[in-house]
C-alpha cells in the first residue's frame, strides 16, 4: 500500500470528494463533512478493503489524509 493509491481509494468511497482533490496534508475537517456517518463509512473502508480494525479513539486523533494512512499502515504492519 502507498498513500496514492490509499487516497484514491478513500476519494472513492465518498461520494463528497471529488477524485484527484485529497492529498496527504489534506485537513479532515476542511476537506468534507467529518461526521459520525462519514466515520463509520471510513471504519468499515479500511476493515474491508485491508483487513484491520480502528478504533474510534484512534480515529479521532487523526487530522489528515496522513495521519489516517500512517494508522492504517501501522495497523498492517503489525498483521504482516
Amino acid at each position: 500500500m502507498n498513500i496514492s493509491d490509499f487516497i484514491a481509494k478513500v476519494e472513492a468511497e465518498f461520494d463528497d470528494v471529488e477524485p484527484g482533490t485529497l492529498t496527504p496534508t489534506t485537513i479532515l475537517k476542511e476537506a468534507f463533512t467529518w461526521d459520525s456517518v462519514n466515520a463509520l463509512i471510513f471504519l468499515a473502508h479500511v476493515n474491508v478493503e485491508y483487513d484491520v480494525e480502528i478504533s474510534a479513539n484512534e480515529l479521532i486523533e487523526a487530522v489528515s489524509i496522513n495521519d489516517l494512512y500512517r494508522l492504517v499502515e501501522s495497523k498492517l504492519t503489525k498483521i504482516a
